[in-house]
């Protein structure tokens, strides 16, 4: 599949080719669908980008048509016909909650997932067992999202198609993302880590570490990384120069203000009885 893929993404079809590449690309979708393919996956050697992948993604946008889809009696939509609605079922065992909300074909959901109304899920995204994405929360396309998440309400996971190259935002295992948080552009959330209510996260934001006294940025050849286990709320820091230090003013900045303990991790352990 990986070599159709490329071979179609270099050299887009001629028209009597459409066909049968519409039929590629449903295998494709379909992997994607059942999460045996994903648009990053964690190795023995750390967190890797498959780019054929997220190739594949926008081969569907190329051969995609506009269609009318949903009832237009209760709600339409007009969208590239490669990528409608996902529909579950029961045997999914994944629970979307009535009130409006929408998952993309070829996005992963395990089973165990929740889905509380409204929300959306991109298509690429990868969301593992036992995360609940909250009312009003967005996971971006090939988002990669853990299990036992809990994407609290009004929180956007960030989602990356363009660069080809570029890795997308990934929130490890058992991370606990606060309400009105925005993680964006590539950012890595390691496992356990707990991210406060309004904290928003990007590859030119520095994280403060106070506990460690280091200060974590991105790199050319890396994201912004959260260590496991930190605990970042927002915070700002003055600025020292010019009239912003005659007014008074500061930036905002995230911190780390302490590393996940048992009066942390109880705080925010997720209830089960909601699963």
């Amino acid at each position: 599949m990986r070599e159709q893929i490329e071979k179609l993404y270099a050299v887009p079809p001629v028209e009597k080719e459409v066909t049968e590449a519409r039929r590629i690309f449903g295998d494709f979708r379909t992997a994607l669908n059942n999460g045996e393919i994903r648009a990053a996956e964690k190795t023995v050697n750390g967190w890797q980008v498959n780019t054929w992948v997220k190739q594949g993604i926008l081969l569907g946008f190329r051969l995609g048509e506009l269609a009318e889809m949903g009832d237009p009696k209760v709600l339409s939509f007009v969208d590239k016909d490669t990528y409608p609605v996902r529909r579950f079922k029961v045997s999914d065992r994944v629970r979307v909650v009535p009130g409006g909300s929408s998952v993309r074909q070829g996005a992963y959901l395990a089973p165990g997932v929740v889905c509380m109304p409204p929300m959306y899920i991109n298509v690429g995204a990868y969301i593992d067992e036992g995360t609940m994405v909250d009312s009003h929360a967005l996971i971006g396309s090939c988002a990669q999202v853990g299990k036992r998440v809990h994407v609290s309400a009004g929180s956007q996971i960030g989602g990356v198609l363009e660069p080809i190259n570029a890795s997308p935002v990934i929130i490890e295992d058992d991370v606990m993302i606060g309400g009105n948080c925005g993680i964006y552009e590539g950012t890595r959330i390691c496992a356990r880590a707990v991210i406060g209510a309004g904290t928003v996260l990007t590859r030119s934001t520095p994280i403060y570490d106070v506990v460690k006294g280091e200060v974590i940025k991105a790199s050319k050849d890396s994201p912004l990384i959260v260590p496991e286990d930190a605990v970042v709320v927002p915070g700002s820091r003055a600025i020292t120069k010019g009239r912003s230090s005659e007014w008074g003013l500061s930036l905002y900045t995230p911190v780390i203000v302490k590393y996940r303990d048992e009066k942390t991790g109880a705080a925010v352990e997720l209830e089960d009885l909601l699963r």
